[in-house]
């Protein structure tokens, strides 16, 4: 199965809500629908799906939160180039070597949060994703209608300082669906100290 982030950026488009014309509001929440759509096919795809075959076989789709563009912030990145590797803990015994990239700066719900972004030590492989940024994080809604081992969201590196954040495109690890998947766990300082109700839900006790 592919990695869900293909077609999960916009960074290029900073936004202030209240600024945002009925228009471009209204091709903001399709592409989101759309990302949400594919990720849907893809799960229901027997030839990609990472689902169990029983849970494929009466799968209907994802359940998601509804789309809410409150969850979707301009963040301000502090890159962090003295940063030291390190080996990010798994649901197995695997331990990546990832290196914290920068710090996201932003403000949801009138409370100003901090989350780090990483890359791997190693690089990767495939040159489409060499800008790519892990951004794990759990919240107050991880065991609470979200998935309790934590959310992902895929980002790019930005030519400047900023990018955008857009938790209705948050995912579970794979590990949420099927345990034969190691996943990273989001270190301590990615716990966010609000509810984040955007992005899928949890999907079921495996």
């Amino acid at each position: 199965m592919k990695p869900f982030y293909i077609a999960a950026f916009i960074c290029a488009v900073l936004l202030n809500l209240n600024g945002i014309s009925a228009q471009n509001k209204d091709r903001i929440i399709q592409e989101i629908q759309d990302y949400q759509n594919d990720m849907d096919l893809e799960f229901g795809d027997p030839e990609q799906s990472i689902l169990k075959p029983e849970d494929l076989t009466d799968f209907k789709g994802l359940n998601w939160y509804p789309i809410d563009l409150n969850y979707r912030v301009t963040a301000r990145l502090e890159r962090t180039p003295d940063a030291q590797p390190f080996l990010m803990p798994t649901t197995t015994d695997r331990t990546p070597e990832y290196v914290q990239y920068g710090i996201l700066h932003f403000t949801l719900n009138n409370v100003e949060l901090q989350l780090p972004v990483y890359r791997s030590a190693q690089g990767y492989e495939d040159p489409q994703y060499a800008d790519y940024l892990f951004c794990p994080f759990t919240d107050w809604a991880s065991g609470d209608g979200a998935y309790g081992g934590g959310r992902y969201i895929d980002l790019r590196i930005p030519e400047g300082d900023e990018l955008v954040l857009d938790f209705n495109q948050s995912y579970n690890p794979y590990c949420a669906y099927n345990e034969r998947y190691s996943c990273p766990i989001p270190p301590k300082e990615n716990d966010l100290p609000i509810r984040i109700e955007a992005g899928v839900m949890a999907f079921k006790e495996h």
